[in-house]
């Protein structure tokens, strides 16, 4: 589908009230040769694929990181092609979107009427300029029999901490889609002096431009300068993604209005409206999910024919404030709050719908933070201690969706967040009851630095868990291959971030038969 210019979106009060407004809409520039610089340096992209087509996505700045990105504060003109073949002898669809000044210069085109499980081409041009090639999978149709499927689960890029050599590995995976769990930009300012988990110094690899992001114009130069990674340039250009946000596109742990500075909720949402407008602009994402009103809709639900059911969550618009002041703490009566969300009340009816319809042989939770309740405990500490940004700081809320995947006989939950790779089963009554579903927790592209094989402490750790099977502290990404008897998670890592062109290797495959929780690693 086309955006509509400006003109389109006129109303009949519009025209009632003369002319005067018509010769005050802006021009749209359709000029053969309009930039000084290449404007399709953000690369392109695709997401939110469906049986019949994907939304395309660009941005046009040819000077990504100055004001406005280089572009005149005027609508422009981009056309559009999508073919069958990557040569673009077969175009199937073409077009013509507005990139407004007010979104940044962006272009969110949703493509449909294509062809079911098939990949497609496309690109984008203004003038003479035309940017490179992207690839995107329509899904296969709902319902229809499916016997295997290839995605990855990636996230948690902070582009100080170290390259994204690990996107360009993805790329080479060939999966269908990518989910993306969020923690796609760091919203704090250069830190030329890292420290790492153990306490230590680690290499300084690249620095952010600009202080802690608060406005619009923050967040978007933030984007840019991620975007410019040609390695993330790669992975987007290589499959369709379903992205989700997690924390760090507006700051760390924030929840509903509440962020870690304790602002007035009415001050920081406005700096939360500018980060989702951000966010938008910059994520090939539908119209469904514009900000409206300082609030986005994220979660949302994709089933790849029928072998897959894809619930993506939003565990932060909804979210009460962490309880025991946050952070790793002893368990203090917050935890145990029968009040307290991390989805809110309208997204756990929508998931408890949307599972018992059983519409497809697996049940995929995608979402952004851990489940399992991890005790934390690395030393001597006497009591457990629990990550209170996570669903192990609220009982109630975890419980309730373990009750609803209790019976699911193929439920895998996908995470992301810790910046480790963590393998487990997750069990009812605070860990210590039924297992009814399996959690992958894919560690982080960049987040962490370098990273180890095992962290200092995983032994505590998994002494303390026994519904934990297996961690790894490498950063890379999770890797899915899923049939109708069995679920594959590959985690794929690299073994350094702060030096270019590191080699991807399994560190362990874990696998999960149909209608068993257990997982097993090797």
């Amino acid at each position: 589908m086309t955006p509509r210019s400006p003109l389109a979106r006129l109303t009949r009060r519009s025209l009632i009230a003369g002319t005067p407004l018509l010769l005050a809409a802006p021009a749209i520039l359709r000029a053969p040769q309009l930039f000084a610089q290449y404007p399709f340096r953000l690369g392109v992209a695709a997401g939110d694929p469906t049986s019949d087509g994907f939304v395309i996505w660009t941005r046009l700045a040819p000077d990504p990181l100055a004001d406005h990105a280089g572009m005149p504060m005027q609508p422009v003109a981009v056309d559009w092609q999508v073919a069958s073949d990557d040569r673009f002898d077969r175009v199937v669809a073409h077009g013509s979107a507005i990139a407004h000044p007010d979104l940044g210069h962006s272009v969110h085109v949703e493509v449909a009427g294509l062809a079911s499980d098939r990949p497609y081409w496309y690109r984008f041009t203004v003038g003479r300029e035309r940017s490179i090639a992207g690839r995107a999978r329509t899904l296969p149709a709902a319902g229809s029999r499916l016997d295997r499927l290839r995605f990855a689960v990636a996230g948690c890029q902070n582009y100080e901490d170290g390259l994204f050599t690990a996107y360009r590995h993805l790329a080479n995976d060939d999966p269908a889609f990518v989910f993306h769990y969020g923690d796609y930009i760091y919203e704090g300012r250069s830190s030329p002096v890292p420290v790492g988990y153990d306490g230590r110094p680690r290499r300084f690899v690249r620095a952010h431009v600009g202080q802690q992001l608060y406005d619009l114009a923050d967040y978007r130069r933030r984007y840019a300068q991620y975007k410019l990674d040609p390695d993330l340039q790669a992975a987007h250009a290589a499959t369709a993604w379903f992205a989700t946000f997690d924390d760090h596109e507006v700051e760390n742990n924030w929840v509903g209005l509440v962020d870690q500075e304790n602002d007035p909720p009415e001050q920081f949402a406005l700096r939360r409206a500018a980060a989702f407008q951000a966010y938008y602009e910059n994520m090939p994402m539908r119209r469904a999910a514009m900000p409206v009103a300082g609030s986005v809709q994220l979660y949302r639900r994709a089933l790849v024919g029928d072998l897959v059911d894809l619930h993506l969550l939003d565990t932060r618009q909804f979210r009460t404030d962490q309880p025991c002041g946050d952070g790793f703490k002893p368990a203090c009566p917050g935890v145990a709050d029968r009040n307290a969300q991390v989805m809110g009340v309208k997204q756990e009816g929508w998931l408890a719908d949307a599972l018992h319809q059983r519409a497809a042989r697996w049940q995929a939770l995608a979402q952004q933070v851990m489940m399992m309740p991890l005790d934390r405990r690395t030393g001597d500490e006497p009591a457990p201690i629990r990550n209170m940004d996570s669903w192990a700081g609220y009982d109630a809320p975890r419980e309730r969706v373990l009750a609803m995947l209790d019976g699911v006989p193929g439920a895998v939950v996908l995470t992301g967040d810790e910046h480790q790779n963590f393998l487990g089963e997750l069990r009812r009554d605070g860990g210590r009851g039924k297992s009814v579903a399996t959690e992958f927790v894919s560690t982080s592209i960049s987040s962490g630095g370098d990273g180890a094989d095992v962290r200092k402490g995983a032994d505590r750790i998994a002494a303390e868990n026994p519904f934990l099977a297996w961690t790894n502290d490498r950063r890379g990404y999770l890797l899915c291959d899923v049939d109708r008897q069995m679920w594959r998670g590959a985690f794929r890592t690299v073994d350094a971030v702060s030096t270019p062109d590191a080699p991807v290797r399994t560190a362990g495959t874990a696998t999960i038969a149909f209608g068993d929780p257990t997982p097993h690693i090797a």
